[in-house]
């Protein structure tokens, strides 16, 4: 890091550059955000900003410059506000200056932080701004009241500003059973706004926001993106100006009255990240080593899971899961996974949300015998929860309505049968905790399963009717601590109607996610390499599931269902006591593929290659050291264009040289199939040859795929 006159700072990490502008008592103004420039003189730090400044003439408001990451009304800014508040209608404009600047490093990284008043209004603002040894970037502010009447805080956005060459912006759309649906358009001048107001960022959220070079891909053209690290309401903003000003900015969507500060209180924004890369593959990998390098990322091997939603839904007993554990266990199953219809009166999905009571009618001994059997089996035990979550009918309920979200027109409507217990409750807060924590000390579960299918539509605390959204997500990251705090190795998953609340904020104090409801396979390939470009394979969970999908009712092979789960967190989602030995043996063969190689899938390189036929896929993972990688081409429908022709290997070195050879964990490739000559036999040829050059695709029906096993023969 370097500094010139106290007015330019250089922050590097991870092939990551930030170059900011401190100068004048202002906020911080980025200058680049990038390619890592290397370690920079005073001379050519002093250039490049010389360089960056415009002409600015007789109106700074008609002109570009570098703005500020909170951009202020107050010096020219006519876009997106980057504070909103007020005092009754007071101290609406703020303009924060006396900027002072301190630069350190933290774990591997270094960090800018900023700290300004604006006096004539008595706040306070702190900003950070931080490169991560990963090369992500991270920004948040603390605002405070110095004065004594209350500030109303209606929003907080900072932004990171990418450059004019990025003229594409890409996000994501979906709904339940297809999220992460990619949709691009051009960076024109305005907003393009992306919000989310269900107190989740919902299955329709756009989880990263990025804009980059025309037509970039995986492996080629820069891109830039950003994602907030908060899991309840949020608004993702592209914005260019006719100035030729453009960012990207986030934030907290406030709802009235949420925050309001006294005097001496503070407001944290949640944490803005910023990814970048030559393609997509190099920005999301800069989010997996993030997420790797926490402390708390899972350090032992992702246990395979089986779970009985699919397999059995609500139609639980000892007798028939106590049987699907056995079958499991032989396969060589390592988590055995109860989920809905375990507790008080839950036949169906109507009724009981919030009694998390063991049923006695279906257990009369309760789940401790299954518990204990699943244990004998060698695996752990799992429960599923909703915790946020309450049915007009149930015992809850009928003895606490005052529990249930109401903003003045009562509790709403419902959404699966079910509307949104308040947290914000201190009661209902401890009667969710105390049963889920006798329940686990109790069953000694390892796994939980945490669900969250409504949105929080009309989220009044009662009696007030004030909104309750922010609050409640602040609870349910207060629940899912105090329980890792208790039972430490205890895992939890995130889903939300499937892929409805994953985001860095809740990643936090989980283990796992669940990118879809739909384990149909046609759908999941799209759903997770989406996903991916956040969340790494060892947190997503990817289940083989009946031949017939639930939710497409599509039917698939069994091969192509387990080689799309082979990419993640596997799981078993089947009625193992309906499949004859020939399935069996087929899912058996294809968890121990899992097993052998999850090491690689957990810990490589995502990466994909841009194919031109929009009908193929191929995905891979590399091992660090380059020494071995694991890739999967895939057919999703029936292409004009055929055979398909040469795909590309990307990732692996130039340098060495590699065998590839078909590998058919399940079905054998049938005798007399026709596939290009070189996947009889397998083929060896450099790195650089198979990343640029390629070998022939083999010429598969739609929605079959082929696995290729990589490794290094070179000394």
């Amino acid at each position: 890091m370097t500094a010139v006159d106290g007015s330019v700072v250089q922050l590097r990490a991870g092939g990551t550059s930030i170059i900011a502008l401190v100068d004048a008592g202002r906020l911080p103004r980025i200058v680049h955000w990038g390619a890592d420039l290397g370690e920079l003189d005073d001379a050519a730090l002093a250039a490049i900003v010389l360089s960056a400044l415009p002409a600015i003439g007789d109106s700074a408001v008609s002109y570009p410059q570098p703005v500020p990451v909170l951009p202020q009304l107050a010096e020219g800014w006519l876009g997106r506000p980057g504070l909103s508040g007020s005092s009754d209608g007071t101290r609406w404009a703020p303009k924060f200056g006396a900027a002072t600047t301190s630069v350190d490093t933290r774990d591997g990284g270094q960090v800018l932080r900023s700290d300004a008043v604006d006096a004539e209004y008595g706040l306070s603002l702190s900003i950070e701004i931080e490169v991560l040894a990963s090369g992500l970037a991270r920004q948040r502010a603390t605002l405070v009241n110095e004065r004594g009447e209350s500030y109303r805080v209606d929003g907080l956005e900072l932004a990171f500003p990418v450059p004019v060459t990025a003229t594409e912006v890409l996000d994501f759309t979906g709904r339940w059973s297809l999220e992460k649906v990619p949709q691009r358009r051009p960076f024109h001048i305005g907003a393009w706004l992306r919000e989310s107001r269900g107190g989740k960022p919902g299955l329709e959220h756009t989880m990263l926001l990025a804009a980059g070079e025309a037509g970039f891909g995986f492996q080629s053209g820069a891109v830039w993106a950003v994602h907030l690290g908060w899991s309840g309401n949020q608004v993702l903003a592209a914005e260019r100006m006719p100035s030729g000003v453009q960012h990207l900015s986030a934030g907290e969507i406030i709802l009235p009255g949420e925050v309001t500060l006294a005097a001496g209180e503070r407001y944290t924004s949640p944490w803005l990240y910023g990814s970048w890369g030559n393609g997509l593959d190099e920005l999301a990998g800069r989010f997996h080593e993030t997420i790797r390098a926490w402390p708390q990322h899972p350090s032992r091997p992702r246990p395979i899971i089986l779970n009985t939603w699919e397999a059995v839904y609500f139609n639980h007993d000892l007798d028939t899961l106590s049987a699907l554990a056995e079958k499991g266990a032989a396969l060589g199953v390592e988590r055995f996974v109860v989920d809905d219809g375990w507790f008080l009166g839950r036949r169906s999905d109507r009724t009981s949300l919030g009694d998390w009571t063991v049923d006695p009618a279906v257990w009369p001994t309760g789940l401790e015998p299954l518990a204990r059997r699943v244990r004998e089996l060698g695996m752990e035990f799992g429960l599923w929860f909703e915790p946020e979550m309450i049915n007009l009918d149930s015992e809850l309920a009928r003895t606490h309505p005052e529990w249930i979200f109401d903003a003045g027109h009562g509790a709403g409507i419902p959404s699966r049968y079910q509307h949104v217990l308040d947290l914000g409750h201190e009661g209902a807060y401890e009667h969710v905790r105390d049963g889920m924590f006798a329940l686990v000390s109790a069953l000694d579960i390892a796994y939980i399963k945490w669900d969250h299918n409504r949105y929080l539509l009309d989220a009044g605390h009662s009696p007030s009717g004030r909104p309750g959204a922010r609050v409640q997500t602040l609870q349910a990251y207060r629940l899912m601590a105090e329980l890792k705090e208790a039972f430490p190795g205890l895992e939890i998953e995130s889903c939300a109607s499937g892929g409805g609340r994953i985001d860095l904020g809740v990643l936090a104090h989980t283990d796992r996610v669940w990118p879809s409801d739909c384990n149909d396979p046609h759908e999941r390939l799209e759903i997770q390499r989406w996903t991916g470009l956040m969340v790494p394979p060892e947190y997503q969970g990817t289940h083989i599931g009946a031949a017939e999908s639930h939710t497409t009712h599509r039917i698939h092979p069994l091969d192509y269902r387990a080689e799309k789960a082979l990419w993640g967190h596997l799981g078993v989602e089947l009625n193992l006591l309906e499949e004859d030995e020939a399935t069996l043996a087929t899912v058996g063969s294809w968890i121990a593929f899992h097993r052998e190689h999850r090491g690689l899938l957990h810990s490589g390189r995502v990466v994909h290659a841009d194919l031109p036929n929009a009908a193929t896929r191929l995905q891979g993972v590399v091992a660090r050291d380059g020494a071995e990688a694991l890739y999967a081409f895939s057919v999703t429908e029936r292409p004009a264009n055929w055979p398909p022709g040469r795909v590309t290997l990307p990732g692996l070195d130039a340098e060495r040289s590699y065998r590839v050879n078909p590998v058919f964990p399940g079905t054998p490739l049938p005798e007399g199939a026709v596939v290009p000559p070189w996947l009889l036999s397998g083929v060896t040829l450099p790195g650089c040859v198979l990343g640029t050059v390629g070998i022939e695709a083999p010429s598969l029906d739609p929605d079959t795929s082929v696995l290729f096993h990589v490794t290094a023969v070179d000394a």
